[in-house]
């Protein structure tokens, strides 16, 4: 994918003489967002720190196999440590999260918000077939509706990921009533559901996220991070209403 060339905007800030806090302010000066301009955050541990934001974000997300968080996306791009490391003898150690780091993890969260608000006017400037939206809890760059025929017919989606009439019906009862136990399930549908519920688990859209407080610990159904990624919602809260599907 080819990155469009943006301008680069230079904010100079004075370092303060206050000492080491005005310095720090310095280097974490943000410049502020507008409309064809090349966002900017210092302090980065990567030796591609110099490039603007909104090209470093616009190639983490892109190269992220799955929906990244913008607090993910501050570690990724080395504005603050990993919140697990790897050490020598341990797989890996928690870092310990400071008032400073917290506050440094906070200011490039907003600051990424703010690059991936202006790549998507770039893009709708351009008339670009995607967008980053929200997914699944994290950002992933998508193709918009309109283009979803296309899509469908070059990579076979279509075909790939029809569900049955069955196995629909029973995802929606568990995408609204979860968690929810397979008795319950069974109940509202009136057909055994255990070979649905096992296609629907080996397509990563449902999982078991516990058991239930009753007799023999049923099992309890949920949906998955992949369910909300094949649908494109970022959360469960975002299913319609159910007066709304009538």
């Amino acid at each position: 994918m080819q990155i469009r060339d943006t301008e680069v905007v230079t904010n100079e800030v004075e370092p303060s003489h206050d000492g080491a806090g005005g310095e720090l302010a310095a280097r974490e000066h943000l410049a502020a967002p507008s409309a064809g301009t090349a966002l900017r955050f210092e302090g980065s541990d990567l030796p591609c720190g110099d490039l603007p934001l909104t090209a470093r974000v616009e190639a983490a997300i892109l190269l992220a196999d799955r929906p990244i968080s913008e607090a993910r996306l501050a570690e990724v791009l080395g504005f603050v440590p990993m919140k697990e490391r790897e050490t020598e003898g341990e797989a890996s150690a928690p870092v310990k999260e400071t008032k400073a780091i917290a506050a440094r993890r906070k200011a490039a969260v907003d600051a990424i918000r703010a690059a991936i608000e202006e790549l998507n006017q770039t893009y709708a400037q351009a008339g670009r077939a995607f967008r980053i939206e929200s997914v699944s809890g994290g950002r992933q760059m998508l193709t918009i509706p309109a283009f979803g025929a296309i899509v469908a017919r070059v990579r076979g989606v279509k075909a790939q990921t029809r569900l049955s009439q069955a196995a629909v019906e029973t995802l929606s009862i568990v995408a609204y009533r979860q968690p929810i136990m397979r008795a319950q399930l069974e109940a509202i549908r009136g057909v055994a559901c255990g070979e649905v519920l096992k296609s629907l688990m080996e397509r990563r859209l449902v999982k078991i996220t516990g058991r239930a407080e009753e007799l023999g610990r049923p099992m309890l159904y949920g949906t998955t991070p992949e369910f909300l990624r094949v649908f494109g919602i970022a959360s469960i809260s975002d299913l319609p209403e159910a007066k709304d599907l009538k």
